[in-house]
């Protein structure tokens, strides 16, 4: 980068990899809900590695704060496995919904159903094995702390390296995202970014998965995605195999009004 190999030159690369590496989601306490450096280039998810997303863009002006509860009344019809609480957050115009699970709040993986709405029922569609946070499930999470959240979201974008699979979601090619991800994991795991469906969890829905706006704050993490699966825990994102979520972006219509219900099992049957 720099000629001649100087002192400065290399103080200076020392000092942008330093930055770079420091903006990548995991901020230090005395940021708070401040921006994240614009030398941030790709907004990528909670990862695995121990320091927090790579690359997350600069933090925007926080509009109104997003909800998880529901627009307007709630389901005739439970979500099989969904508690009363739970279940009030399913509007009655969602016809599928997701539900991503763990047996124990500290648990790391678990499965996720797919289930949509006909003749008056729920038909569970197909179930995955899934990855999420390696700490767990948590409703309360903080940027870094390597949990996944508890709540019930939309499912509004999609995106990856590869092109468009044929979603019925706004989809966004992102060419930076295999280097986002080598960055994050390391060489062998740069497909893990080859699809992607946004969870809108502090986020703006109806913008590209790579958005970094946070509605709630940068203090509550973001980039919280359904991506392919590295057969570990992450940091607060869900994983499945690539043909499971190629399954799902084809599978999945807007028109549905789809949802995806997520934590711990005794949580989510509340």
């Amino acid at each position: 980068m720099f000629s001649g190999g100087t002192r400065a030159g290399t103080s200076l690369t020392v000092a942008v990899l330093a930055l770079t590496m420091s903006s990548c989601a995991t901020p230090s306490d005395s940021e708070g809900d401040d921006a994240a450096p614009e030398s941030a280039m790709v907004a990528a998810p909670s990862q695995q590695n121990d320091i927090g997303d790579f690359a997350a863009p600069a933090q925007m002006p926080p509009p109104e704060a997003e909800t998880t509860e529901a627009a307007g009344p709630a389901h005739s019809v439970p979500v099989p496995g969904l508690g009363p609480e739970t279940s009030a957050q399913i509007p009655a115009e969602t016809s599928q919904v997701l539900v991503a699970s763990g047996p124990e709040t500290t648990s790391d993986s678990g499965q996720l159903s797919f289930f949509a709405f006909a003749d008056d029922e729920w038909k569970e569609l197909k179930t995955f094995d899934i990855h999420n946070g390696k700490k767990g499930w948590l409703a309360d999470r903080r940027e870094g702390d390597k949990t996944s959240p508890i709540g019930v979201f939309t499912l509004s974008d999609a995106g990856g390296y590869e092109q468009d699979p044929g979603t019925k979601l706004s989809y966004t090619q992102d060419e930076r995202l295999p280097s986002s991800a080598t960055a994050a994991y390391g060489s062998e795991y740069e497909r893990v970014f080859d699809y992607i469906i946004a969870i809108d969890y502090n986020r703006v829905p109806g913008t590209a998965p790579t958005d970094g706006t946070r509605p709630l704050g940068w203090d509550k993490g973001g980039g919280i995605w359904l991506h392919v699966d590295h057969d570990s825990g992450t940091n607060g994102c869900v994983t499945l195999k690539e043909e499971d979520l190629l399954w799902i972006l084809e599978t999945i219509d807007p028109d549905a009004h789809p949802r995806i219900a997520m934590g711990p099992e005794s949580q989510l049957q509340k």
